[in-house]
């Protein structure tokens, strides 16, 4: 083509560009662009003259970029076919770009600069370092051409590590090549880029303060930015001994450049990534001379320069940083000090901490976490909490802890110095809240182990602190409550400040506890705080929520000295009947949500202490039982919730009577109220009847005032009282835990064939005769879902079955709205109380259901015909029930019962129940996958999915997902022994679980004795592993994974001795190939699934041939590739080869089928040869053992005058 037609053809090239680039364009003339510039860079021949045409720095700045994007192009996907001449040609022409073909350093614009970087990092790809050996020379002559040269230089550095290294985008061997060139030439690299970044902050300096020099030191300041960019992405990953070369010359200068606030930041990110180093203990102690004078001199005063600047975001980055790199150096030093009789207390060591409490202290609520990880470590790590300038910090980190658990900085309000702060860091308060939870947790830890190591500092602090807040006069500030005048809000000072003293109260003393010897504990001082906390009065509820946190906290101290025992029951059970009372009305107020809160805190408190120190309360048995009854015996006071947990205390109580027949007689008692009212014939004929049970609980009529009037409201508390107490009874009552106090007690009945003891519990007959009436409601509510029962419904109450808010927003993962919710009255409606009461009964009836086994063992999977009454209730109008009823079902009631099953009624019991169920299941999650899947394409041909997150179909989809999970985790709990570690898939995070390259776990493959029996029945086994099979091409990841990991190849390896169909074998093998085309883009799931595949294919291929046919299948699958493997698997004697090689070749043949992410799926490859190897290995020559050898032929070779080249 002569030089006209290329002129032309770049005219209409630069048109092109111009119209795609242009706003004003209309989309047809713009697609019509874009495709004839397309087609230009796919088959036009001279892509590269017109390419260095337009990259012509005479043209616009989107018509070079252009230019360099072809001649990008025709590196990736024509240098395989270009003549050497052409190579050289391009490469010199693009060295000529480089060092004349741009403007000005301050002037080019930087898509220009990396796209031209990305031209010579492409050909130093292909050609380096075999072809291309003068690459660094040619490199280091263009940075002596000036500052926009050696910029250019420094990006292409940047930009091939990052490329070789960082992602890996390149061929393995090409890859091992350049970085084998690259550590080769390390110490020049890093003398190189050392040199330059010294020089040009050096010029920096000099010229900065010169105003007629502005634009020539603004251009050494951008090389040297650049510099330690580059700096950064070598120092990631080289050899220790090059960032410590020279005595550390690295990082003193990066140290020098924390003073300069244009460079501040940079140097500070590459010096937080060499101190954050990995490696040998010895090769990193080179870095604790960040510990000197000077360096610690430079850190700090950099950092209080920063923070004296103000909320500036350059500043704010500058200081986030320097407390990582503080934090880092603080790692080195817990991993170094006491590793070796030379590393002990750092020089400045005491400096270094005064620094860290700084930050600690800092207003910003996100500088002031950074500082806690490296807290922890120091006080758990044994030299340093030894250190005595360590113990000496510590009264001063317990100082500013507390101060940090106050819980201010709301990026919305402005009532702290930090809500400035959060205002860079947070977008909402949602997040901001989020945050502190975390951050708060981790201030938690950081006191215990403070504590840990000077006990009597905390709780003196702790106790200077509650005796000033008990003294202090109440603030509610500008948002005070709404129930009435004068309460708290959420947001009050004196609330905030509570909240803060209690929990550092509950960290100090819960380790107070657990260090000191009782005969050294400060006794008297606790009791005396005690007394102070009980005598303190207040009708706010939020704070009286903190005093019952504290008396909690110090109830301990009773076990020493329990004189204000009293006092302290009377204190809580005076807070269980706690109500607002409005003082101008003398009237009650509404009952919020704060007041519910603490009801059911001192609630809590008196179970917690009868379960945890239930010695205290056994003296005062009477007493304390009598207070219950007169509590009960009243309607009013109590909710049924209440009234339960008050009588789960007494049921913990009973079980310290280690007596049978006490303990029997004393629940018989106990339930005697429930016991009749759940047995009396009106109660039965509710339960029993779906229409009766409506009208009772009042969701048949449609409520006059449907905000306050619920007359049938006493109806379904009567129910909840029952249901809650029969839970209670079956959670609590136990025998003794030791062996000889329960065969005193009689608790003991005989001891099975290994030895082991059969208990019975005392609670076992009371609850067993209300089992009918409880499965007659469980049957009752599957019922409530048929479609003539839902048309009973009064159409106020039509959406009573539906999911409460707060279920939707935790199944979505949206976060709740941070409102102060102490305000708002516990249900805002009727329906809204029907929907809880539903919801509530139904998960604790299978609550009940999944407690007995463990607690009535045996006694209880012995009852007649269990089994059958179980599918009669639980299991009836299953295909009615919704997903998020049916899930704790699984969970709750089905996994449990699976547990505790002795195996002596695996078959009469478990069997008869499992086997249709997991035949049910099977059919639904088939259904709703195949609705998704449905719908994936649908939305895939419609253009992308609803904008709307919170759309029904989300939700739906989410729900089968969960699901599934549950259902594939029961059938792993029924079938596999666990093995190892507890963690499953399902317990990772996602990214955790992704990166996990296992094959199946070394114990999965073992069946439990369950599962064994359960695969004697064809209809199961067919359920199970249709089911596990099924689950790998579901589109679900976590599923995919629990299944191939847990399930898949256990159950198939038990079948295998028996003659499986060849159409079930196929199908079987075709599904996890299938898997791989779905998840294949997990590297975690792609592992499993090979793995699965391999071992089935190397089990089964012998005895069905059917399976090569599926392999035939698999698309890009070479014959004779396959034809190989399949001779060297039938015939192994003749082939030996190890596991690993195998199961390579095996993957490699399955490339075809494994599934690529979205964005690579349609990726024009590029294809990178690879070069002759630079170092050849010479294949080892086989020895002649020397006795045979002559000794000539020994030593002649040491005279060839050849043996110099060796």
């Amino acid at each position: 083509m002569s030089g006209d037609q290329i002129t032309t053809l770049c005219e209409q090239l630069m048109k092109a560009v111009n119209v795609i680039m242009d706003g004003g364009s209309s989309s047809r003339y713009r697609l019509e662009a874009l495709k004839f510039c397309e087609e230009f860079k796919e088959k036009c021949p001279h892509t590269v003259q017109c390419g260095l045409r337009l990259a012509e720095k005479n043209n616009t700045g989107i018509v070079r970029h252009f230019g360099l994007q072809i001649l990008e192009h025709s590196i990736k996907f024509r240098w395989n076919g270009m003549v050497h001449r052409d190579k050289v040609q391009l490469k010199n022409s693009v060295m000529t770009l480089l060092s004349r073909g741009t403007h000005n350093i301050m002037v080019e614009e930087a898509y220009i600069k990396d796209a031209l970087s990305r031209i010579v990092v492409e050909m130093i790809k292909r050609e380096w370092p075999q072809q291309w050996p003068d690459m660094l020379n040619e490199m280091d002559k263009l940075t002596a051409m000036g500052e926009t040269q050696t910029e250019l230089v420094m990006l292409i550095l940047l930009r091939l590590v990052e490329d070789v290294v960082t992602f890996q985008t390149i061929p393995a061997q090409r890859r091992k090549d350049i970085q084998h060139a690259l550590t080769q030439n390390m110490m020049q690299l890093f003398s190189f880029l050392l040199d330059i970044l010294q020089e040009h902050t050096q010029n920096y300096k000099q010229l900065k303060a010169d105003t007629t020099q502005e634009n020539k030191a603004k251009a050494h300041c951008r090389v040297a930015i650049a510099t330690l960019s580059t700096l950064a992405g070598y120092v990631d990953w080289v050899a220790l001994h090059h960032i410590t070369a020279d005595s550390c010359k690295l990082l003193e200068v990066l140290c020098m450049l924390l003073t300069e606030p244009e460079l501040q930041l940079e140097a500070a990110e590459c010096l937080l990534i060499a101190i954050s180093r990995k490696g040998k203990l010895e090769d990193r102690k080179p870095l604790l001379v960040l510990f000197s004078d000077a360096a610690m001199h430079c850190i700090l005063s950099a950092a209080q320069t920063a923070h004296g600047a103000g909320l500036v975001e350059q500043h704010y980055m500058f200081l986030k940083r320097l407390c990582q790199v503080l934090t880092a150096l603080g790692g080195q030093l817990t991993a170094l000090w006491g590793s070796d009789k030379d590393v002990c207390q750092p020089p400045n060591f005491n400096k270094y901490l005064q620094a860290f409490l700084a930050f600690t202290n800092h207003p910003s609520q996100y500088l002031r976490s950074s500082t806690q990880i490296a807290w922890c470590s120091f006080l758990r790590y044994e030299h340093v909490s030894k250190d005595p300038v360590l113990l000496d910090v510590i009264p001063q980190l317990l100082h500013a802890t507390m101060a940090n658990l106050l819980k201010v900085g709301f990026p919305s309000k402005s009532d702290s110095p930090s809500c400035e702060y959060s205002r860079v860091d947070f977008d909402n308060d949602e997040d901001f809240n989020a945050f502190f939870n975390s951050f708060r947790a981790q201030q938690g830890e950081t006191i215990r182990l403070s504590c840990r190591l000077s006990p009597m500092t905390g709780f003196n602090m702790a106790s200077e602190a509650l005796q000033y807040q008990l003294t202090a006069i109440i603030d509610v500030g500008p948002t005070m409550s709404k129930t009435g005048k004068g309460l708290c809000s959420i947001f009050s000072p004196s609330f905030v400040q509570w909240d803060a003293l209690t929990f550092f109260m509950e960290s100090v003393m819960s380790q107070l506890f657990r260090t000191m010897e009782p005969e050294h504990l400060p006794v008297a001082d606790g009791i005396e705080l005690l007394k102070a906390v009980l005598s303190y009065q207040t009708h706010d509820p939020l704070i009286l929520s903190c005093i019952l946190t504290a008396v909690s906290t110090l109830s301990p101290f009773l076990l020493h000295n329990a004189t204000v025992l009293p006092q302290v029951l009377e204190k809580l059970f005076a807070s269980a009947t706690f109500e607002v009372v409005e003082e101008s009305q003398g009237l009650q107020a509404p009952r919020t949500r704060a007041v519910k809160n603490v009801r059911r805190h001192a609630c809590s408190s008196i179970l917690k202490m009868c379960r945890d120190h239930p010695e205290l309360i056994m003296p005062v048995f009477e007493m304390f039982y009598a207070h219950v009854k007169r509590l009960q015996q009243d309607e009013r006071q109590l909710t049924q919730l209440e009234k339960c947990a008050l009588m789960e205390s007494l049921v913990l109580l009973s079980n310290q009577f280690k007596d049978y027949a006490r303990q029997k007689a004393f629940l018989e008692e106990l339930m005697a109220p429930v016991t009749n009212l759940w047995l009396s014939a009106e109660m039965h004929s509710v339960l029993s009847d779906p229409a009766m049970f409506l009208s009772y609980i009042g969701a048949d009529v449609t409520p006059d005032d449907p905000i306050r009037e619920d007359p049938a409201g006493i109806n379904r508390s009567r129910i909840s009282l029952c249901v809650y107490t029969i839970l209670g009874v079956v959670k609590r009552a136990r025998w003794p835990s030791d062996l000889e106090e329960a065969k005193a007690g009689g608790f003991v009945v005989g001891f099975t064939p290994s030895g082991a003891p059969i208990y019975r519990n005392a609670c076992t007959e009371h609850v067993i005769k209300l089992l009918d009436n409880l499965l007659a409601l469980i049957r009752t509510h599957n019922n409530l879902w048929l479609p003539e029962m839902m048309a009973q419904l009064s159409p106020h109450f039509m959406k009573a079955h539906d999911m409460l808010e707060v279920e939707k927003n935790a199944i979505l993962g949206i976060p709740q709205p941070l409102l102060d919710h102490a305000d708002a009255p516990v249900y805002k409606s009727v329906l809204e109380r029907m929907q809880g009461f539903f919801c509530t009964l139904y998960d604790n009836c299978f609550h009940i259901l999944g407690n007995a086994g463990p607690s009535m063992l045996q006694d209880f999977f012995a009852i007649s015909n269990f089994a059958e009454s179980v599918i009669n209730s639980a299991f009836v109008n299953l295909e009615n029930i919704p997903d998020y009823r049916l899930r704790p079902v699984l969970r709750v009631f089905v996994k449990p019962l699976v547990q505790s099953c002795p195996p002596e009624h695996y078959e009469t019991v478990l069997c008869p129940i499992l086997g249709p169920l997991f035949s049910y299941l099977l059919q639904r999650l088939s259904g709703k996958w195949v609705v998704i899947n449905q719908r994936g394409l649908l939305e895939a041909e419609s253009g992308g999915p609803e904008e709307n997150p919170e759309s029904q179909e989300m939700l739906d989809e989410q729900l089968t997902r969960l699901l599934t999970r549950e259902s594939i985790d029961l059938m792993t709990v029924c079938c596999c022994v666990k093995k190892g570690p507890e963690t499953m898939p399902g317990d990772m995070d996602d990214d955790e679980m992704m990166n996990t390259n296992d094959g199946p776990h070394v114990g999965s493959e073992e069946l439990t004795d369950l599962g064994k029996c359960l695969l004697k029945s064809e209809e199961i086994c067919k359920a199970l592993l249709a089911t596990a099979y099924s689950a790998v091409i579901w589109n679900d990841t976590i599923t995919c994974q629990r299944a191939t990991l847990q399930l898949c190849w256990p159950l198939i390896k038990q079948v295998l001795s028996a003659t499986l169909h060849s159409d079930a074998t196929s199908w079987f093998f075709m599904s996890v190939l299938r898997g791989l085309q779905m998840h294949g883009q997990h590297e975690g799931c792609l592992a499993a699934l090979v793995n699965l595949a391999f071992m089935i294919y190397e089990a089964l291929r012998p005895r069905y041939p059917e399976l090569k046919t599926v392999m035939q299948q698999v698309p890009q699958i070479s014959g004779d590739a396959l034809d190989q493997f399949d001779s060297k698997l039938l015939n192994p004697s003749s082939h030996k080869m190890g596991d690993k090689r195998r199961k390579d070749l095996f993957k490699k043949l399955l490339s075809g089928c494994i599934g690529k992410p979205l964005g690579q799926k349609f990726k024009k490859e590029v294809h990178i040869k690879n070069l002759p190897t630079l170092f050849k290995k010479p294949k080892p020559q086989p020895t002649t053992p020397i006795e045979e050898t002559n000794e000539d032929n020994i030593l002649a070779p040491l005279f060839d005058p050849r043996a110099q080249d060796i």
